[in-house]
């Protein structure tokens, strides 16, 4: 199938560019049939302006109308057919049970967000009202509800091109908060956002929402003019650290800075403690291998570090654990870019004199990586050795041995933020290392896991996918799960307004039915 990608803006086709960029098969390296037209700096301005003309209407829709355009975009991707799911196959390297997996994960977040939207607790209604006979001063009437930032810049991630792209956590989230979104598509999977792009718009002129709630733009070194853009107020992003951190410095060197929510780097620690690895732990490394691998690695949550306490169970379970990395097969990644980046983590960690490699046949330069195990020594964490520190995204993870709970604590001292941390426990470990190990992790990560693995993001209203830097830019927020919305929502007060001019989530008669905070107790009572 021929595949002519345009960019969307303003709810019409353009292509006034004459740079044209193609799709590749992840697999043979393969150039597809599917060309798109990279955008000119002029459909950037106008991608952006689309969204700007859009945000005060579709700002102003009732949460049911948002909830029906969300829930419309659901429908119109579980409709997407065989050959969609191919397309994202071919372009990815991905399984087609993942995809399936992966695109119903992508429906039910829109479906999710179209639930928070009825439910109505995202306002964070709160009125104060007038007290006019206090002394000294009298108080007037205050009441405060959030609302949409403005337009919001997504940049599409590489590692899951459904949930995490066009129509994926941040999209959805925008979208729900009451932002127009400008897509910037990422380039490894262009022909899979297109698909997903004539979705949303097929969702959006369905339910009547206006143009350019939602615009999509291709091609190479175009982002920075949509960050820097007047018209963005916010952007969101998964990625690499350096990416993400370019793109925090161009929104902050902005005449009008703006936030930018980015999930970038982590190496999400394992910490095994002896009691469970004496009862387990040949299941515990295999278990652990299996998520190593998952997806070849390509995950944000994949389990980059473990540390465990020397013992004859540790050596033990190091001896199962390579036995298990060393039967993995190789696997093809998302890209050659991706592939190449991997390679030259390998070399470095080859490299370092502090670093052992234990396990995984030898990395050719082929498009497939090969599993691979090492063991580091702990003072590289004391002594601030960033390599250490730097996820190799890929189906890669590390070692530490530490002498006693000291040690353990002092290396979980020097780890920088991340995504997830993890406890492999029993009972008994728990009594005696639970409470201070929990109180060193509560500060490094977003989510904390006891007998699990990382890799696996629940969609929920209590997930946290989000941590401190370099984990994310903002530590305050959650790229998955129903409070990602916090991030493109700001909150406003209005002060003595007649009822007939305040928003509905705060006028007397509460036509919303919502819970509100009303002179400091909650209630869906009407106000007299």
């Amino acid at each position: 199938m021929q595949i002519t990608g345009h960019n969307y803006i303003g709810g019409a086709r353009s292509a006034k560019g004459e740079t044209i960029v193609y799709s590749v098969d992840a697999t043979s390296g393969e150039q597809l049939s599917y060309k798109f037209y990279q955008a000119t700096p002029e459909e950037v301005d106008a991608a952006a302006r689309a969204a700007q003309e859009a945000y005060p209407i579709y700002r102003s829709l009732s949460a049911e109308k948002r909830a029906s355009f969300l829930e419309a975009i659901a429908d119109e991707l579980d409709a997407l057919g065989d050959d969609f799911v191919q397309l994202v196959c071919r372009e990815t390297a991905l399984p087609a049970g993942r995809i399936q997996g992966e695109r119903g994960r992508t429906s039910g977040q829109m479906r999710l967000f179209a639930q928070v939207l009825r439910r109505g607790d995202f306002y964070g209604a709160r009125i104060d009202r007038a007290l006019p006979d206090r002394k000294p001063m009298a108080r007037p009437d205050l009441r405060q509800c959030r609302m949409g930032l403005g337009p919001v810049a997504v940049f599409g991630a590489s590692n899951f091109p459904l949930a995490f792209s066009t129509a994926g956590g941040d999209t959805a989230s925008a979208l729900a908060a009451g932002c127009p979104v400008v897509f910037k598509a990422h380039s490894g999977h262009m022909g899979t956002a297109e698909y997903t792009g004539e979705a949303v718009i097929r969702a959006a002129e369905r339910t009547g929402m206006p143009a350019g709630v939602f615009n999509m733009i291709y091609g190479a070194g175009v982002g920075e003019q949509l960050v820097k853009h007047p018209a963005i107020q916010a952007v969101g992003f998964t990625g690499s650290l350096r990416g993400g951190r370019a793109l925090c410095d161009m929104a902050a060197a902005r005449p009008q800075p703006i936030p930018v929510f980015a999930e970038m780097s982590s190496i999400n620690p394992v910490v095994l403690l002896p009691e469970a690895l004496k009862q387990r732990g040949d299941s515990v490394a295999n278990d652990l291998a299996a998520s190593v691998v998952l997806g070849c690695g390509q995950f944000c949550t994949n389990p980059g570090l473990i540390i465990g306490m020397r013992s004859p169970e540790l050596s033990a379970f190091l001896e199962r654990f390579s036995a298990s990395m060393n039967d993995q097969p190789a696997q093809t990644m998302l890209n050659a870019g991706t592939l190449k980046s991997y390679m030259k983590g390998l070399e470095r960690l080859n490299a370092h004199s502090g670093i052992t490699h234990l396990a995984g046949a030898t990395q050719q330069s082929n498009n497939q990586a090969q599993p691979q195990l090492f063991k580091a020594d702990v003072s590289m964490l004391w002594e601030g050795d960033e390599l250490l520190q730097e996820e190799v995204f890929g189906p890669t993870t590390i070692v530490v041995e530490v002498a006693d709970k000291a040690e353990l604590i002092r290396a979980l001292h020097a780890l920088h933020g991340q995504l997830t941390a993890t406890l492999i426990a029993d009972a008994g470990d728990l009594e005696t290392y639970g409470t201070e190990l929990t109180a060193v992790l509560e500060q490094k990560a977003g989510r904390l896991l006891i007998n699990g693995y990382p890799t696996g993001v629940e969609v929920c209203d209590s997930m946290v996918h989000g941590g401190p830097y370099p984990a994310t830019s903002d530590a305050r927020g959650t790229s998955v799960g129903t409070l990602a919305i916090d991030r493109f929502l700001r909150p406003v007060c209005y002060q003595n307004y007649p009822d007939a001019l305040l928003p509905e989530p705060l006028k007397n008669a509460n036509p919303l039915g919502i819970a509100r905070l009303v002179n400091g107790v909650t209630t869906r009572d009407a106000l007299s």
